[in-house]
């Protein structure tokens, strides 16, 4: 009988392969792309040369957040994994198991910022389900599904990414950890650091999401006019999202370190909290795969979008290997250290009662 890992968080590529990979229902010819490590959506086919474009992720309710942003990054956590296929999402069903202790006025503020983020991002609520049980508490108090309807020539996954591809990331490293710990503990951040430090580290809040910078580089191209895969750098932060990817398109790997763009907020908050930010939570990170010959293309059009893009490495053939290289040019083998340093820098942080 297999065990669920140590670490809390998602799975391990173990346990996928062992209890979930094997056991997905029906096999039917018109899913073509679905359950995989490092592959953000499902593709199904649909009659008339379209396909569906679906993922889901869990709704929550982040207390140091509150309500309204709760419902801002629930939102944006579901829309980011979608927009990486290329197809602007379009549909939702949400499903809310609320905690007893929810207040109909809470829900309701909850619910209203969704509703306003749904609309600017012309996101229709087609079904859901709405309940209160024992059991259920904060910070998960539901999940959700999103849809989005296309082309079959005109979507992208990661699994479609090949050797050669150059390998391009949005903002940064460490966004999410960056915002998150702002949020969580502005007293000590600002005792350590300044009330300006702290400002600019909560702004990072805003930059979690990938949606405007996957369907931008969307429009520059895809497949053989540019773009090739795309994945939202989530939990295993940078380093980890680029493992995913290759993982999921099952190629080689180099990396340089020096290339990764590491901000002054992130570059102190994580020295802070003892956090490695190359393996830190990175919601806000998009990393594509390109074509050699339209990386700059790519570039030009996220960066007319305010977005600042850096190459960080490329994709090697099977069996080359997954390298990181060093700024001194030491090249190490990429190997996941296990559960995202952000948590391990969470607790400790809360156990030495910083605030």
């Amino acid at each position: 009988m297999a065990q669920f890992p140590a670490e809390l968080g998602k799975i391990d590529r173990a346990f996928f392969d062992e209890v979930i990979a094997p056991r997905l229902g029906a096999s039917r010819r018109d899913v073509l792309v679905g359950p995989r490590i490092g592959v953000d959506v499902a593709i199904v086919r649909l009659p008339g040369g379209s396909v569906m474009a679906v993922t889901t992720d869990p709704l929550s309710v982040i207390p140091s957040l509150g309500l309204e942003d709760s419902a801002w990054l629930s939102v944006h956590l579901l829309a980011s994994d979608l927009a990486t296929s290329g197809l602007a999402p379009a549909y939702a069903v949400l499903d809310f198991n609320l905690p007893p202790t929810m207040s109909a006025r809470d829900f309701q503020v909850y619910w209203e910022a969704m509703h306003r983020e749904f609309e600017r991002l012309n996101i229709a609520v087609v079904a859901g389900h709405t309940g209160r049980y024992v059991g259920c508490d904060y910070t998960i108090i539901g999940g959700g599904v999103l849809f989005a309807v296309g082309r079959e020539d005109e979507y992208v996954t990661a699994n479609m990414a090949q050797p050669g591809d150059h390998l391009l990331i949005t903002k940064g490293a460490a966004i999410a950890t960056t915002g998150l710990l702002a949020r969580v503990f502005p007293k000590t951040i600002t005792e350590r650091f300044s009330s300006t430090f702290l400002e600019r580290a909560q702004s990072f809040f805003r930059k979690f999401s990938v949606v405007e910078e996957a369907l931008t580089a969307a429009r520059a191209g895809l497949r053989e006019a540019g773009v090739r895969a795309m994945h939202d750098a989530t939990e295993g932060g940078v380093l980890g999202g680029l493992l995913e990817l290759a993982e999921a398109c099952g190629c080689g790997l180099r990396a340089e370190r020096a290339a990764i763009p590491i901000a002054e907020e992130t570059e102190k908050t994580c020295q802070l909290f003892e956090i490695d930010p190359y393996w830190a939570l990175s919601e806000g990170t998009l990393i594509l795969a390109v074509l050699p010959d339209r990386v700059e293309t790519v570039q030009r059009a996220l960066e007319q979008k305010h977005i600042s893009v850096t190459k960080v490495g490329e994709l090697l053939a099977p069996g080359q290997g997954r390298w990181l290289i060093e700024p001194t040019g030491e090249r190490r083998q990429l190997l996941s250290p296990g559960q995202d340093p952000y948590w391990t820098g969470y607790w400790r942080a809360a156990q030495r009662g910083w605030t």
